[in-house]
């Protein structure tokens, strides 16, 4: 049938005068002098030659096609490793989604973004709109600790100035780890400019599959 429709038949074997290996376009000899089995019976040796042979196989048609991590998220989603090639960027947060105030925010600004956008902090930007800091609610927390001027408070004076991030383009599975790493729940993404770009929870990362490494 595949002959007369013109598939070539490629065949791995360990017997090369086999009815199968007669009708073959190709022949891949994997044959060995003897098999593990003390009887030299069971199938042990020649079954771990045709493995070999066949993950061989495999990896030159990877490279012949290019095939990259990319290919293998877009062919694989729903497993394991393909849950490990998912984008950031597919699950974060954009737009006015993301909590986002100046330098010279007050608190009750800061207050009010923490609780609008719902992710438990909020960015703080520069004139350029750079990230350069983070207030998390926690901050806002020890902040009762101080004896500050609360009506005198800016964002500036509270804020993380080394917020933990990651860029566009990054993988989810990796921000989890950094995330859980630094015992975080939030997680800023930034563009190559260091413009905020997207926010995402651990929770977001949790429901698309992370949980699972």
């Amino acid at each position: 049938m595949f002959k007369k429709i013109g598939v070539p038949i490629i065949t791995m074997t360990g017997n090369l005068r086999s009815a199968l290996a007669e009708r073959s376009d190709v022949v891949l000899d994997v044959s060995v002098k003897e098999e593990a089995c003390p009887n030299d019976l069971a199938p042990t040796a020649s079954t771990t030659a045709a493995l070999a042979m066949g993950d061989a196989l495999a990896v030159a048609l990877l490279e012949r096609r290019n095939f990259n991590a990319e290919d293998f998220a877009f062919f694989h989603p729903g497993g394991a490793i393909g849950k490990r090639l998912v984008k950031i960027d597919e699950i974060m947060f954009t737009g006015d989604k993301v909590p986002k105030v100046g330098l010279k925010a007050s608190l009750p600004r800061v207050i009010l973004e923490i609780t609008k956008k719902r992710f438990g902090c909020t960015c703080v930007v520069d004139k350029e709109d750079k990230l350069v800091g983070i207030i998390t609610d926690g901050d806002l927390r020890r902040l009762i600790r101080h004896s500050l001027d609360i009506e005198k408070v800016r964002a500036k004076d509270i804020m993380n100035s080394s917020p933990k991030y990651v860029q566009a383009g990054s993988y989810a599975s990796a921000a989890k780890r950094l995330m859980e790493n630094h015992n975080i729940m939030q997680i800023v993404v930034v563009d190559d400019n260091m413009h905020p770009a997207g926010m995402v929870h651990l929770h977001d990362l949790l429901e698309a599959g992370m949980d699972e490494d």
